[in-house]
């Protein structure tokens, strides 16, 4: 529940009050379809940070659409700091202002561009892909592709599966799958990738690159092709994209050729994909540290 202002030339406000979200609005029935318009409202001031659901229901139902003033409010503690809320906020298309502002709705403001391609680098347990997941969180039918798929037997590893499943919002949809680049040519929902690295052992795979005979023979040249493709579709996709990728090769040298081969081509993977993304962040000790935008 919230409170609707209309001004005198049309101009609509939506507040949601603390710890706010919508309800009863469906898919292209906006929030003021009872008063018979379909356009979003020219200003939202909502709790962007607590309830990104309350975002995402508004943006699913067209109450706010690319040019609507997204105000965050209600920011407690429990907040990021500095310049990681001003990240956060943009990436949610959301912008803060200090207390005590004046706002004029339907004013001209610089709307935070939504950062189409994000690369969420980081560690084992760095809490890379709890930042990818809060990076869309605020948006409707996010398409989760999970390149892990399922593992018969592994129970440690659906176990896994589900704690990542049961932190996502229910309007996500799951695809599992390894084909990335026909998903990044389609048009459609925000993707989340999750992740490059297992995509890359997948693809090393399929092109017998772990065996050093065929890796000269061939499987080198063709492991470049498929990078090269998939940097491609990353630079020519008009989808929003976060991708998470694991970043290696800062600790104990593989013991193996195959194994230094896997983290070297994760290193070029990840550099190759970096190119062609407007944000790239490093997550450490579960603090995201921007590397780009």
């Amino acid at each position: 529940s919230g409170y609707e202002v209309t001004g005198t030339d049309g101009e609509r406000l939506l507040y949601l009050p603390p710890g706010g979200a919508p309800a009863g609005l469906s898919e292209g029935n906006g929030a003021a379809a009872g008063h018979g318009r379909d356009r979003p409202y020219e200003m939202v001031v909502a709790d962007v940070i607590g309830r990104p659901d309350g975002l995402a229901r508004l943006r699913a139902a067209g109450a706010v659409g690319p040019t609507t003033d997204v105000i965050a409010v209600h920011i407690g503690h429990e907040a990021p700091p500095g310049g990681e809320l001003t990240r956060r906020l943009a990436a949610a298309g959301a912008r803060a202002v200090p207390d005590g502002s004046t706002l004029v709705v339907g004013a001209y403001e610089d709307v935070p561009d939504v950062p189409r391609r994000t690369l969420v680098l980081g560690g084992a347990r760095s809490g890379k892909s709890v930042e990818a997941e809060r990076r869309l969180e605020a948006f409707p039918e996010v398409l989760y592709v999970a390149t892990g798929g399922t593992r018969s037997g592994d129970t440690e590893w659906s176990r896994r599966v589900s704690v990542h499943r049961e932190r996502r919002p229910g309007s996500w949809r799951t695809a599992e799958t390894c084909d990335l680049v026909p998903l990044l040519g389609d048009d459609g929902p925000p993707l989340l990738i999750d992740c490059l690295s297992l995509w890359l052992t997948h693809v090393m795979d399929e092109v017998q690159a772990w065996d050093d005979a065929e890796w000269a023979g061939g499987g080198e040249r063709a492991l470049r092709a498929r990078v090269a493709e998939l940097a491609e579709a990353v630079r020519t996709t008009r989808r929003t994209v976060v991708a998470v990728s694991n970043e290696v090769g800062s600790g104990i040298v593989p013991a193996t050729a195959s194994g230094r081969r896997y983290r070297d081509e994760l290193g070029r993977l990840n550099t190759a994909f970096a190119n062609e993304c407007e944000h790239v962040l490093l997550v450490v000790a579960g603090q995201a540290l921007p590397l780009r935008g």
